[in-house]
């Protein structure tokens, strides 16, 4: 049975379950298709695109809508513009985010997910439902570890 996230608004909670043999049967062929952790292991691979803070909720964010770069900036009210158009810069170079530019007064920039990027929102939506349904979970982690940076434990 193949994994499949279900298709969700950025303003939506979606609840899915997984049977635990289907579980067992996607760990058990990861742990058999490498040898080793090592830089070409599918997780780290999968973990380099997506792994910096604000990538994950900006292909999140755009789901499959189109968005001006202001509704994304307003989207995600803590990230800098700066920071913004890298993370967009970087998604349009690996080919998973499209943008198209309009020369009109005032300059208008819209940003949609290509195929690639559709593919990858699956995984990343799917980790951000589970983040928004375990928010205690996380913050108790997160509590422990800024005790434990502190000295605190």
């Amino acid at each position: 049975m193949p994994l499949l996230a279900p298709q969700v608004s950025t303003r939506q909670v979606v609840t899915f379950w997984l049977p635990a043999s289907s579980e067992q049967n996607i760990v058990a062929k990861a742990k058999t298709q490498s040898a080793s952790y090592g830089p070409q292991y599918p997780a780290r691979r999968l973990l380099e695109l997506v792994g910096e803070k604000w990538t994950p909720i900006d292909i999140y964010g755009l789901s499959d809508s189109v968005m001006r770069f202001s509704d994304l900036q307003r989207d995600t009210p803590d990230i800098s513009k700066k920071m913004l158009i890298q993370v967009l810069r970087a998604l349009e170079a690996g080919g998973l985010v499209q943008r198209t530019v309009y020369s009109i007064v005032p300059p208008k920039t819209e940003y949609r997910l290509t195929k690639d990027g559709k593919r990858l929102h699956r995984p990343v939506a799917t980790l951000c439902i589970w983040a928004s349904s375990n928010e205690r979970f996380l913050d108790a982690i997160h509590r422990r570890r800024q005790a434990a940076q502190s000295g605190k434990v």
